[in-house]
């Protein structure tokens, strides 16, 4: 007898171990139809496996993210089988599934490009018609080598050296193709029902420099067309919202080779970072935080002691001052410490907010970097509150309320990940149980929902992770709530209680955009530049229609400027034509337009960046109404 518990908690008996598509017909018919993979005791696994006794089994369809990863590691194998087909004497090194699709890494005299992917693609529509069977068979190590060798794969060759002599090796066969791979798969070619190939690049073979560069084709799958044109349409609009491109256009910032991943913020730039610290600044006065300043560089010593030159060296940059080592911060929480402990602190004093807008240095590798969203240098919104352990809960709630307004000003929503300790962590179970189930009450006391990330948190303790939401349905890691019992013991950190005793303090690092420059590069692509007005950073263009226009246009936008409204004078003598495009080229929300009849009637025509006409309207009352849209901060 064979015994399997399902996720709901209910036990299955079988005779035998029959395979799991057979086990899932035992639930039910439908369940059997449409389950595409297993989950066995945490383990994506083929449904032509057999049960095991006492495993944990969940059953995915294609519904499910783990489902849609089985299709498109078949379709890798798809397009594989495509390109033998097709150029003979190829050679195949990796092709798994990932988070937007699939790729295959392959060697090849012929250079590939995307004027290929016609040919390519109608030979995969070939192969999924034929709905082949994909069928495993797991052999010995040297039946593996042998079979490869034989074919001339010398990838597949070294993958399996590379593997331990008692190795469990599998290979999948679909007609006329076999690959070396570990599963999981689709029953049949045929399961694909929409795919696309979309991109060629170079990857050099296991990640390494110093080895051969291999052609890497991208493609992506899903179960259904609609799902497929969703995606297309999403990359897209994706494309045309890239921060990085509309930075340059909206002359926001920009990048040099003097300085990798470091950023140059221009003019409009820092009224968006300095909005973003604004309004954050107001919260800090609605939740009682106090603002400090602390060192870009700080010794090494204090990095030994926090535990960061342990747990982020390989991030971190260097520097020696008068024969001593220092560190350039990666994180601001010691300096925050340091702060703290200037003086004897009273349980009176506690919980104690310090928000600090802190410029950090990480070190990211040369290829990892993107825009704003992977920089080497950036601001972190962090703060630091010390509190009793009593407070714990207390002060994760008001966070919580506090990240609720931080995002709901741009309209943006968000759900929550409760992360646990890592594998490469400090301190006591103990305490690493405390801070875990503090993190937990609260945030079911608040009736915030969120989901257990196992294995996520900080390496000194566990923490909630904000992953927001942009207009397109991308989700993006922001804010954090980290709780920490593990550096308030490195440094000593204490208070005088009622009894007049010391005490350990206990201490959250919190961060809610997490990095201006990432959250910007964010809400650049979730507005795609057209930000509402309170947040641009020229929120009206004064355009007069000939220069005979301007003396008038100039009294309009001083007018404006006096009522702290941002404003620019549009004085280049070209055509009405092209200065309101260029106006809507910048996502200005704004524009006035100035001619004859305004300067008669002392009015301004006003026209919107999406090509509205608001007519002409008194100069006060446009103004008057500007302000009220700004001060409520409309989107």
């Amino acid at each position: 007898m064979v015994k399997i518990f399902l996720k709901d908690g209910k036990e299955l008996d079988f005779e035998s171990a029959v395979p799991l598509f057979e086990a899932a017909k035992k639930i039910s018919n439908s369940l059997a139809r449409d389950a595409v993979a297993a989950g066995v005791n945490g383990t994506l696994t083929d449904l032509r496996e057999p049960i095991q006794d006492g495993a944990h089994v969940e059953f995915y369809t294609k519904e499910d993210k783990e489902g849609l990863f089985t299709l498109r590691h078949t379709c890798s194998h798809i397009l594989a089988q495509a390109l033998q087909h097709l150029y003979p004497g190829i050679k195949f090194a990796i092709g798994p599934a990932i988070d937007t699709g699939f790729y295959y890494d392959i060697d090849s005299d012929h250079v590939f490009s995307q004027d290929d992917f016609a040919a390519i693609e109608q030979e995969m529509a070939k192969i999924i018609k034929e709905n082949l069977p994909l069928e495993k068979k797991v052999v010995s190590r040297e039946e593996a080598l042998a079979y490869f060798k034989e074919k001339g794969q010398d990838y597949k060759v070294m993958l399996i050296e590379d593997l331990p002599e008692d190795a469990v090796i599998s290979l999948y066969t679909q007609g006329d193709f076999t690959d070396l791979c570990a599963g999981p798969h689709v029953r049949s070619t045929g399961k694909v029902k929409a795919f696309k190939l979309m991109t060629v690049a170079g990857a050099y073979w296991r990640g390494d420099e110093h080895n051969k560069m291999l052609q890497r084709i991208y493609g992506t799958a899903f179960y259904s067309k609609e799902d497929l044109d969703h995606f297309l349409f999403v990359r897209a609009e994706a494309e045309k919202r890239d921060h990085r491109k509309l930075g340059r256009q909206m002359d926001l910032f920009s990048f040099h080779e003097e300085g990798p991943g470091f950023p140059f913020f221009h003019p409009k730039g820092m009224v968006l970072r300095n909005l973003l610290m604004d309004y954050e600044r107001e919260l800090f006065k609605k939740y009682d935080y106090e603002e400090i300043m602390t060192p870009i560089i700080l010794s090494k010593k204090l990095w030994i002691q926090s535990g960061h030159w342990d747990h982020y060296r390989e991030n971190m940059y260097f520097t020696q001052i008068d024969g001593e080592d220092y560190a350039v911060k990666p994180m601001n929480c010691p300096g925050g410490i340091l702060y703290f402990k200037t003086k004897q602190r009273s349980y009176k004093e506690l919980p104690k907010r310090v928000g600090e807008f802190g410029l950090v240095h990480r070190h990211e590798l040369h290829g990892a970097l993107h825009g704003l969203f992977r920089v080497r240098c950036f601001t972190q919104d962090d703060a630091h509150i010390f509190m009793t352990p009593e407070q714990m809960e207390k002060e994760v709630i008001g966070t919580l309320h506090m990240y609720q307004d931080l995002y709901s000003v741009f309209g943006l929503q968000y759900h929550v990940e409760l992360s646990t300790r890592p594998e490469n962590s400090m301190g006591s179970d103990e305490l690493w149980e405390i801070s875990t189930n503090a993190l937990r009450h609260a945030i079911e006391d608040a009736g915030v929902p969120y989901v257990v990330n196992e294995g996520d948190g900080a390496f000194y303790g566990p923490k909630l992770d904000f992953h927001i939401e942009d207009s397109l349905g991308r989700t993006w890691q922001c804010g954090t709530i980290q709780m920490d019992m593990q550096l308030p013991e490195r440094f000593d950190v204490n208070y005088i209680g009622e009894d007049g005793e010391k005490h350990r303090a206990v201490m959250i690092h919190r961060a809610g955009y997490g990095s201006l420059e990432r959250f910007l590069g964010i809400l650049i692509e979730h507005f795609g530049g057209a930000f509402p007005t309170w947040f641009a950073p020229v929120q009206v263009k004064v355009i007069p229609v000939a220069q005979s226009h301007l003396e008038y246009a100039k009294d309009v936008a001083d007018t404006l400027a006096e009522s702290n409204i941002r404003v620019e004078l549009e004085e280049a003598n070209e055509t009405l034509g092209y200065k309101i495009r260029k106006a809507q080229t910048e996502k200005v929300p704004y524009m006035l337009i100035i001619g004859d009849k305004e300067i008669k009637s002392r009015t301004v025509s006003v026209r919107t960046r999406n090509g509205g006409d608001e007519g002409s309207r008194m100069l006060p009352v446009f103004i008057a109404d500007l302000i009220r849209e700004i001060k409520e901060r409309s989107l």
